[in-house]
């Protein structure tokens, strides 16, 4: 690299030992999140990593395998896409799985589907933090690791190796949006997070094959108004298919995108951390700003601008309040979500396990005692198989409270960052600066369905008595009536799992946000209470971080 680039990284490397003093001398708390992303690049080998982000369906890993020319990522009719995978040049093809306990796993390329994708390893129940893949076909991009991310709005976070929660380790951004579809208002927020992580945000129009190209013309016409309008930028927007023209589209995005990043990798690198580093040292002087202002006032004055900017409406107390009365409210309608849901099963299944009993009852042998035995086994395997079926695939559907409570929990935080930011500017005439606040929503997890026997059969202990040739049709009947029983109760205990995991997922949820509100009150109240005769050394502080600001502008 050239010396402006070592210049640069000096600075960055300084700004984020400076940024680490002060944000632990005066507990901002907020900021420690995005300031231990932001170190952890100088900790590491200089690797850009480039993420491929979007809704669900976007065509996120089709494009990925077409770069690399090779099937690797699953792809589907449903969203596939479960956990992290990053790919970048290797020697040799192998894959590294990396678990949430520290634990790696060696794979081949082919077993790859076996766990990044939702059919073989459904809810991330493999506990897989990230997919490392090493491919001699990406050696054109070295320096570069190409991040295949769950698609936004499939699916609930995967513990933190999900695409939202990953936004602090982007480096360059590609945003693919499906031509079938318009530009959305989650697209536009996305654009809106992804501006505080990384300079390079490109636009991908995938499956533009459905389009003719007067419709490609209008389309990229149409995003470029919405982004200039909504964001007041503009953003480069390339073209892609898997169907047509690829070869020309992918040498378009070679030739202006990942061609010139990696002969510039360096500078790329550079600009990269250097927006980091700024956006979080921007934030750290809004902080320092606060403390500045209550260190130039007057005990008895301070103490009245405290109880100015904690007013009732951003009592802690009070938003406890709100969040437990939301979580509550949202938590009281899971078990009935879910049953109304379930509902909808109890008929077919009844039909379904019918017939299989009277197709498999002819082949039961033995006295009454031993029949009852041979049924009891037989509807429990047969509604453990069924029930644990239904759970599997249909309990995303059981997630409505878990969105509504994550809605809700999301404004509450929001409103009370808007109005604890509006008593600031009100008191003090300086505003917040943005802080990473992404509510994650945790996935429940998936209960054990194996379901415990229920029956109460007393005849059976007379079998002795009973001629079997005479009454067994009778018997046989009544098994047959059990069976909607069976089912309505079995379903009924599935309905009661998932309310209890879900309810717990809720409860977590709510805590993570009280979590956020105690973190932001602390360190407010931390800057108001030891600002007092700081004004010299906190003066000192924001002229260090202006004078790093300037060298980063």
């Amino acid at each position: 690299m050239d010396g402006t680039e070592k210049i640069s990284l000096e600075v960055l490397v300084d700004l984020a030992k400076s940024l680490e003093k002060i944000i632990t001398q005066f507990q901002i708390t907020t900021l420690k999140r995005s300031l231990e992303a932001y170190s952890s690049l100088f900790k590491t080998e200089q690797i850009i990593d480039v993420a491929i982000l979007g809704q669900f369906k976007a065509g996120k890993s089709s494009f990925l395998n077409s770069i690399i020319g090779k099937q690797v990522l699953p792809v589907g009719v449903i969203p596939v896409t479960t956990a992290i995978t990053r790919l970048q040049y290797g020697a040799s093809e192998r894959a590294v799985v990396t678990h949430y306990d520290g634990k790696k796993t060696h794979i081949s390329i082919e077993e790859v589907g076996e766990y990044n994708s939702e059919s073989k390893n459904p809810s991330n129940e493999k506990n897989v933090e990230v997919i490392d893949i090493y491919l001699p076909t990406l050696k054109e991009y070295t320096g570069l690791r190409l991040v295949d991310t769950p698609g936004l709005g499939s699916v609930f976070q995967y513990h933190k190796a999900t695409a939202e929660n990953w936004l602090p380790e982007v480096g360059a951004a590609i945003l693919a949006i499906s031509a079938d579809r318009p530009l959305s208002e989650h697209d536009l927020q996305l654009i809106r997070e992804l501006a505080s992580y990384t300079p390079r945000i490109v636009l991908l129009l995938t499956k533009v094959d459905l389009l003719t190209p007067e419709q490609r013309a209008e389309v990229v016409s149409f995003f470029k108004n919405i982004l200039l309008r909504e964001l007041n930028q503009e953003f480069p927007i390339y073209l892609y298919s898997t169907k047509i023209d690829t070869e020309k589209l992918k040498s378009q995005l070679d030739d202006e995108l990942f061609r010139k990043m990696v002969a510039n990798k360096g500078r790329e690198f550079a600009a990269i951390a250097r927006h980091k580093g700024k956006s979080i040292a921007l934030s750290c002087r809004k902080y320092l700003e606060i403390a500045l202002q209550t260190s130039q006032k007057a005990d008895e004055e301070r103490e009245h601008l405290k109880k100015l900017i904690f007013d009732e409406k951003v009592n802690y107390d009070l938003v406890r309040e709100e969040m437990f009365i939301i979580t509550r409210e949202a938590q009281s309608q899971t078990r009935t979500l879910i049953a109304n849901y379930l509902a909808h099963f109890e008929a077919p299944l009844v039909k379904k396990i019918t017939q299989q009993m009277k197709e498999e009852m002819p082949k039961w042998r033995g006295n009454l005692w031993r029949l009852t035995r041979t049924y009891e086994q037989w509807i429990t395997d047969v509604m453990n198989n069924e029930i644990q079926q239904i759970s599997r695939k249909e309990h995303k559907h059981f997630f409505g409270t878990l969105k509504k409570a994550h809605a809700s929990l999301t404004r509450s935080i929001e409103s009370f960052r808007r109005l604890l930011n509006d008593n600031i500017q009100r008191v003090l005439g300086v505003s917040l600066g943005e802080v990473d606040w992404q509510l994650e929503i945790p996935e429940p997890e998936h209960p054990d369905v194996r379901l415990p026997r229920t029956f109460a059969y007393h005849l059976d202990l007379l079998w002795f008595l009973i001629p079997m040739f005479i009454f067994r049709g009778i018997f046989e009947k009544n098994f047959l009536k059990k069976i909607p029983w069976e089912v309505e109760v079995n379903l009924s205990r599935l309905a009661a799992q998932w309310e209890t995991r879900i309810n717990k997922a809720i409860e977590t949820m709510r805590n993570q946000a009280l979590r956020y509100v105690e973190e932001e009150l602390h360190t407010i109240e931390t800057l108001l209470a030891q600002a007092s005769g700081r004004t010299p050394e906190i003066q000192k502080y924001i002229s260090e971080l202006d004078e790093s600001l300037t060298l980063l502008n």
